[in-house]
């Protein structure tokens, strides 16, 4: 619960909250305990997962199945009803699918191969060639793959119902933005060295509903410092829905509707990836891919950078993971192993500690307890608390570079090799 100071503090952006919809907030509360994991950081994007789900134990017993996922990916799985979908592709990149497994038993339902790259273009070794996490919804999952093409599949059967490989920009590294689904549109961000942009297609024909190229003065010619990996986060304020699409150097809300940028947000850094998230008070939190955390009030126009900036946050800051929120208490994990908290609303710090290894995966939470995973394969379990209190310590053969999913209580866990199936403190 907010203290009577927060409360008195934010008094001003009460009004603001008042338009956050209150079919939305139903939404979100809903979904965390609905038997899906649609997208990049689950069906609302914030890492939240069903009450109590996280277990502390995780013996052999507990494994429900274990299946190997081939090729070399850092997207995460997604899951609708009895099916995990996961995207990858051959370590030199000539070969991109996406496979379905059955969320009962680990079985293979469907191989799908995508895209054949006779001449790959290059990707560094800290990412992949199937990086961006696809998206999910009654009878259709949409797959990204950057450059490479976007495709839209059925999942009754595995066949293609629509494709665009149309929609090109130089990622020099390789891509890594996921895509986002509104009521009618799949959004994507296209920050390459060459050129900026997000796209919005019709998802039921992926035919271009809004292209809007990135209007950011990035005060370099240096196109390695323009581009940018994020995920974007659909926020209702009044009555628009924004798409919070962060990129080099700074953040810019659009119009879902039309594609028309609402605001912007100056915040330096670049290679930004983590997704912005929402507090309940409507507070935007976002960070720079450099260190920075910014938490912004969504309802401003133009450029807001003097005027909607709530706080800044520069100490133990990931530059790759998207934090969580829990009671109004955000936890973040750095790159280098330094788990944190701080008060979401105000950026105050509460504790931080290093429990060591380098995370590129983010974190979740299940209200109760936040569960995050490293490089080398250490899965680490602790309260959501305002003080650190360690629960579980987890070692796995390889490593994580995807971010966990949920589904019907238990977790799935995807290694640099496996698919896991791993049954959660209250699975049903």
């Amino acid at each position: 619960m907010p203290s009577i100071a927060m409360i008195l503090r934010f008094a001003s952006t009460l009004l603001v909250s008042t338009f956050i919809s209150v079919s939305t907030a139903l939404t979100i509360s809903s979904a965390y305990a609905q038997d899906a994991w649609h997208e990049f950081r689950g069906t609302q994007g914030n890492g939240r997962i069903a009450d109590g789900a996280i277990p502390v134990d995780f013996s052999p017993s507990k494994v429900l199945w274990k299946t190997p996922v081939p090729g070399r990916a850092w997207s995460s799985p997604v899951v609708l009803g009895n099916q995990v979908w996961v995207t990858t592709a051959t370590p030199d990149g000539k070969r991109m699918s996406a496979i379905c497994f059955d969320v009962r038993t680990g079985e293979q339902v469907f191989d799908v191969l995508i895209h054949e790259n006779e001449t790959p273009y290059f990707c560094h070794k800290a990412n992949s060639y199937a990086s961006p996490t696809p998206t999910i919804e009654a009878g259709r999952i949409y797959v990204h793959f950057g450059r490479y093409g976007t495709t839209c599949l059925d999942t009754t059967n595995g066949k293609i119902i629509w494709q665009r490989t149309d929609i090109q920009c130089d990622h020099f590294r390789g891509p890594a933005s996921s895509p986002v689904l509104s009521k009618t549109l799949l959004m994507v961000a296209m920050d390459g060295i060459d050129q900026q942009f997000v796209i919005a297609l019709n998802k039921q024909t992926g035919e271009t509903a809004w292209q809007t190229n990135r209007d950011i003065e990035y005060g370099t010619d240096n196109g390695d410092r323009k581009k940018a990996y994020s995920t974007g986060t659909v926020v209702n304020v009044r009555d628009k829905q924004l798409l919070i699409s962060p990129s080099a150097v700074a953040t810019i809300a659009y119009d879902i509707a039309n594609g028309k940028p609402q605001w912007t947000v100056y915040h330096a850094g670049m290679n930004a990836s983590a997704r912005p998230i929402q507090t309940s008070n409507g507070t935007v939190l976002l960070t720079n891919g450099m260190g920075k955390l910014l938490a912004i009030d969504p309802s401003g126009q133009g450029d807001v950078t003097q005027t909607m900036v709530r706080y800044e946050r520069s100490k133990v800051i990931p530059k790759k993971s998207t934090p969580v929120i829990v009671d109004g208490l955000a936890f973040a994990i750095d790159d280098k192993g330094v788990a944190s908290c701080f008060d979401a609303e105000t950026g105050k710090a509460v504790w931080a500690k290093r429990i060591g290894g380098k995370f590129a995966a983010s974190p979740i939470t299940d209200g109760e307890k936040i569960l995050a995973a490293n490089e080398a394969g250490t899965i680490h379990i602790f309260k959501a608390a305002a003080q650190y209190e360690p629960l579980a310590e987890v070692n796995f053969a390889d490593g994580f570079h995807a971010s966990p999913a949920a589904i019907q209580g238990d977790l799935i866990l995807r290694s640099l090799t496996h698919l896991y199936r791993i049954k959660g403190q209250h699975s049903k």
